[in-house]
């Protein structure tokens, strides 16, 4: 691989083309890398993917030939381009530098490159590697999930980059944010209802800003009910009774007196229903409304009840009204 569209040296041409760059690498004259005084390049080259990379070489006035290769690749020698590929340009090319820049770099761009310098007749070459970063990327996420609580689930984040992404989970809930773990797999056995909400992962390797997705885990649990009191109302006065429950799926709710159930519409009576809660009113309370009321919750796992008394209670009596006060005439 390496940079698209260069000239490839195969075996079989290799005569040819020592003859045109014999004074890159004589034949019987090992190639050195790394030299130590000359020819300098740079150090390992990191850029992004989707950036330009610049590949410097220091030389002097002692040399009379240059060239830059990638593998077995002939990007150029001199002024003359050897690769067909338009993202690789001369940049320079004076007494103290010769350098490329290959543009929009893509990650089979990554490796090995050459500058070869001929002085004196000695050919001398030095390296540099060209590290392509790349951002991350999920590319693959658990879709939304409703399970029944006491399930188990597995949820799965996979995420490319260069350097390999590291992917957290963390578990976002009205309550709080919590680390969940640090791995592409995220495993819950035995859920409860607390652990609902959506767990976000998130993939990050330093080259650009974190990459973020999210997953909603439904818990489904049977009703309980958290709240229902029972009540005193006078006569002739409205009244009324509320019955809170937790479900999901929302629970439903139902009315009864005794064994009778209670509907809307009902003369004198409204039932009233959300999702968390139902509210049965009396809009003016006889002696009939008395006594004990039902409420029961219920959804697909399950359903549960409580009973709610509705008592008489004694009007309240204003101080005022049983005798006139001068503090009450006052007050009037």
């Amino acid at each position: 691989m390496g940079v698209g569209g260069c000239l490839v040296v195969p075996w079989r041409c290799l005569v040819v083309l020592c003859l045109r760059l014999v004074f890159l690498v004589p034949a019987g004259v090992p190639v050195r890398s790394g030299d130590a005084t000359f020819p300098k390049a740079m150090d390992n080259v990191t850029v992004r993917q989707g950036e330009s990379a610049t590949l410097r070489c220091s030389v002097d006035n002692r040399v009379t030939r240059v060239a830059w290769l990638n593998r077995s690749s002939i990007l150029y020698a001199g002024n003359d381009k050897w690769c067909l590929d338009p993202r690789v340009v001369l940049l320079s090319n004076t007494k103290t530098e010769y350098s490329i820049q290959i543009q929009d770099v893509d990650v089979y761009d990554e490796g090995p490159y050459t500058c070869s310098v001929q002085t004196d007749n000695h050919p001398k070459t030095s390296r540099v590697h060209l590290i392509v970063q790349v951002s991350p990327k999920i590319v693959e996420i658990s879709s939304d999930i409703s399970i029944n609580e006491g399930g188990n689930i597995s949820l799965t984040c996979i995420a490319t980059g260069r350097p390999d992404p590291t992917i957290t989970w963390r578990h976002i809930s009205p309550k709080a944010v919590g680390f969940v773990s640090e791995d592409e797999y995220l495993e819950i056995t035995g859920i409860t209802r607390e652990q609902s909400g959506e767990y976000e992962c998130s993939a990050s390797n330093d080259v650009a800003a974190p990459v973020v997705r999210r997953v909603k885990v439904t818990v489904n649990y049977p009703p309980y009910i958290s709240d229902a009191k029972s009540t005193g109302v006078p006569v002739g006065q409205k009244g009324i009774l509320q019955c809170e429950a937790s479900a999901v799926p929302a629970a439903e709710f139902q009315w009864y007196k005794d064994d009778k159930r209670l509907v809307e519409g009902q003369k004198g009576v409204k039932v009233e229903s959300k999702a968390f809660f139902s509210r049965l009113t009396f809009f003016n309370v006889s002696e009939q409304d008395y006594g004990n009321y039902t409420c029961v919750a219920s959804n697909k796992l399950g359903n549960t009840n409580v009973s709610i008394i509705l008592y008489e209670a004694e009007p309240e009596i204003h101080p005022c009204s049983l005798e006139i006060q001068p503090a009450c005439v006052m007050r009037l």
